[in-house]
């Protein structure tokens, strides 16, 4: 048993149904085998647990722990090459390094960076995008499990419009995943997710292979990629004689455990079936930005009622940290002009918590620090004299620190990771 001292912010309502920050300056939160049995001002909890040991966070802000709902695993090194839209990129710069993990021992190299990373920029829950090669896939497994992080991933697979050596057959990627999925699926605090890299590269008998994986390993998880770049969305046409989101639909691989990367570019009968289904989209808008994909239509989306979470991409992107891709989502907002979503820093922290917790089906335990929830904690406490420490002690209140928070933290500013109650960070 442990009581924590903090300045609590999270959104446990949703502030695009109304919900609001919840800002708790001098919070007590009693933490029993990892969760939170007990809230209330620090003082009152401190006298009814006088004899309990105390975690004393008063400098800076506890948030939730981040949940990503999309980030590339063996794209870790392919980080930072800019100046090429996505079908190019892939070609010059993703699947060359993709096809590296066939070594791995490399990939075990790889994984032990991008586990760490996330760690140290506040990540404690991932959909992870994995390797085409399935001991790659368990290198990250490994690799996650020893850190204790809640890590949802699965063995990528196409069979066509790749590198030759990241092709599959549909018999092979079927036995692959059912070996993985048996091996780590609900195994602590993994889960498998169903994987295919995108229709672009998938043909129907491949999506029907991933389809009898998805229905036969319960509770299994579904991600891929979907309406990025107008040239991806008009091979995908012209491959399948339909819309995007169909050549998943007709397998069976819509619905409430889909997450589908980027939808930058849907039509109308898309979103209306994606609110219908409930599956959910990770808006990646540093990785839309770097490629020139164009600006996520976040009014469309909310408008059909489509849950948006917010994924980094990594490879594409600029790095692991949600609080940057928040502060990318709100620039990119604000350059459609009036179509814009006008987010405050609550939507931000929404987005990068317990939207991402319902994207994954967490909801009853991650997302926010309210009672009955795993204590998985972010602790944000600058070095003294730092723009972001300056910023902080003189916000407009809770929303402003946030806001500054969003606009100026990085990695090195994360002094504590928990999760479960294990600190991972710090």
């Amino acid at each position: 048993m442990t009581l924590y001292r903090a300045q609590v912010l999270h959104t446990p309502d949703d502030p695009f149904r109304g919900g609001t920050l919840r800002a708790d300056a001098d919070a007590g939160l009693l933490v029993v085998d990892g969760v939170i049995v007990e809230r209330g001002p620090y003082a009152e909890l401190r006298r009814q647990h006088h004899d309990e040991p105390v975690v004393d966070l008063g400098s800076g802000l506890l948030l939730p722990g981040f949940v990503d709902t999309h980030v590339h695993y063996p794209q870790m090194r392919a980080i930072g090459a800019l100046g090429m839209p996505l079908l190019e990129w892939l070609d010059r710069c993703a699947l060359p390094e993709e096809a590296r993990l066939e070594d791995v021992t490399y990939a075990r190299e790889v994984a032990g960076e991008f586990v760490a990373s996330l760690v140290d920029s506040g990540t404690t829950t991932a959909l992870v995008f994995g390797s085409h090669f399935a001991p790659a896939v368990d290198a990250l497994f490994e690799e996650s499990a020893g850190r204790g992080l809640r890590i949802t991933c699965g063995l990528v697979v196409g069979d066509r419009m790749l590198r030759p050596e990241l092709h599959t057959t549909a018999q092979r990627a079927y036995e692959e995943a059912g070996q993985l999925a048996r091996r780590w699926h609900q195994n602590g605090r993994a889960r498998y997710a169903v994987t295919p890299r995108f229709s672009l590269s998938c043909t129907d008998e491949l999506l029907a292979s991933c389809a009898a994986v998805h229905n036969e390993v319960a509770g299994c998880w579904f991600t891929s990629h979907i309406n990025e770049n107008p040239a991806e969305v008009a091979k995908v046409r012209e491959l399948f004689g339909c819309g995007y989101l169909e050549s998943y639909d007709r397998h069976g691989l819509v619905g409430s455990r889909s997450v589908f990367a980027h939808n930058v570019h849907p039509t109308d009968a898309e979103l209306k079936l994606m609110a219908a289904s409930g599956a959910t989209v990770a808006h990646c808008p540093t990785s839309n930005a770097a490629l020139g994909s164009g600006l996520f239509p976040f009014d469309r989306h909310l408008s059909f009622g489509v849950p948006v979470a917010l994924g980094t991409d990594v490879g594409a992107g600029t790095g692991f940290s949600l609080f940057k891709e928040g502060l990318q989502a709100y620039f990119l907002q604000r350059l459609r002009g009036p179509q814009g979503v006008p987010l405050t820093s609550a939507h931000l922290l929404h987005l990068a918590t317990s939207a991402g917790a319902d994207a994954l089906g967490l909801r009853d335990q991650v997302g926010d620090l309210e009672v009955g929830k795993r204590f998985d904690a972010v602790w944000l406490d600058p070095t003294p004299g730092t723009p972001l420490d300056i910023g902080l002690r003189h916000a407009d209140g809770p929303s402003d620190a946030l806001a500054k928070a969003f606009a100026l933290a990085a990695p090195h500013d994360v002094r504590g990771v928990w999760v479960d109650g294990e600190r991972v960070k710090g």
